[in-house]
This record gives structure tokens, sequence and C-alpha cells, in this order.
């Protein structure tokens, strides 16, 4: 399998381990993985971007511009801020939900998200998740990070099998927060498959 795949959000959304999650399953089915940080002032609340390439054809970590197959996007400006790298017949996967920026609480603009989310619409194909909803009966949007991997495994584009994902967060996942993740992976899942390329 070729696929690369860019993982964008904000510092404490959980971007990193998904994107390793994405990289161990792929090698898990066999197939070479070169993945990437790019995390600046995460621990701030900065932008995170994470690249993950899979197959022989990836000689080096990062993704050139327009060759994402695939974005998935925790943030809908960040989804926008990196759509550079998606190709033209690529898809984002993005959370509707906005993180405010600290400067937003200084000078209010009014950001809340529609604006990018219209954009994204106009631009590409895109998936578009409400992050909150989908996140309420789990009592935390910090399980947005293992949903937004259900929604892509079941869609089809994401090229990994749901099983060996599930494996996967079944080893990475703390064992008190491991039923939640699994929940949370199967309700993105069931959006997912609403999109499923046939």
């Amino acid at each position: 399998m070729k696929k690369d795949i860019l993982i964008c959000g904000v510092g404490g959304q959980g971007t990193v381990l998904a994107s390793k999650i994405i990289a161990a399953s792929a090698m898990e089915a066999g197939d070479l993985v070169h993945s990437a940080e790019t995390i600046g002032m995460a621990q701030r609340g900065g932008p995170v971007t994470s690249h993950v390439r899979i197959g022989e054809e990836a000689y080096s970590p990062l993704i050139p511009f327009g060759s994402a197959d695939m974005i998935l996007s925790f943030e809908p400006a960040e989804a926008v801020r990196n759509l550079r790298y998606l190709k033209p017949d690529g898809i984002v996967i993005v959370n509707s939900v906005p993180v405010k920026p600290v400067t937003e609480s200084l000078m209010p603009t009014g950001y809340d998200g529609t604006e990018m989310i219209a954009y994204l619409k106009k631009k590409c194909t895109c998936i578009v998740v409400d992050g909150e909803a989908l996140c309420r009966p789990f009592g935390s949007s910090r399980y947005f990070n293992i949903a937004i991997l259900g929604v892509a495994a079941a869609s089809g584009r994401l090229g990994i099998a749901k099983e060996i994902i599930l494996r996967e967060i079944e080893r990475r996942v703390p064992a008190k927060y491991l039923e939640a993740n699994k929940a949370a992976f199967q309700a993105g899942a069931e959006i997912g498959a609403q999109y499923e390329v046939k």
C-alpha cells in the first residue's frame, strides 16, 4: 500500500498518539512506514502536525505539498492551514469544533470555525465531524483522537483494517481508559461507514 496521511491539530488534542497508532497499525499490516512530527509550541496550544508515510515509495518522512491522500484534522483552522499538503483527489476528515487561540480572549474575533468549514467544503472532498457531539457519551473531547481513527478506517480511505487499529489501541491506551477509547473508535466508525468508498 502507498498512503500519505497528515494529522494536524493543536497541543493537547492527542494528534501524536493518533499518528503513532496509524504508523504502528500499518507496520503490523506489513507495510514500510516513515513518520515525523513538527510540534513547535504545542505545549502552549500551538499547532502540531504529524506526517505518516506508508509504502516503499516514501523516501523521507515529510509529505511533500500536494501529495497527502488524507488529512485528519482535529481543528478547522489547522485543516485550512495544512490544505496545501492535500493532493487533488485527497480527502480531509475534520473536527468542526474550534480550539480558540489564547489571543481570542484578548481581542475577540468571533472565530467559531464555520468559515473554515465552508472554505474546506468548497476546496476539497471532506467529512465534517462534530467532535463535541461524538465524544459527549464518553464525557470528554479527549477521545476524539481515537474516534477520528474510526471515521478514517470505516470510510475505507485509510487502507488499514479496523481490527488491526483496535489491536494497536489496546496496546497503547492505559487500561482504565481502554473501554471508553474502544467505544469512541466504534462511534467514529459508524460515522465513517456512511462515507465508505465502495
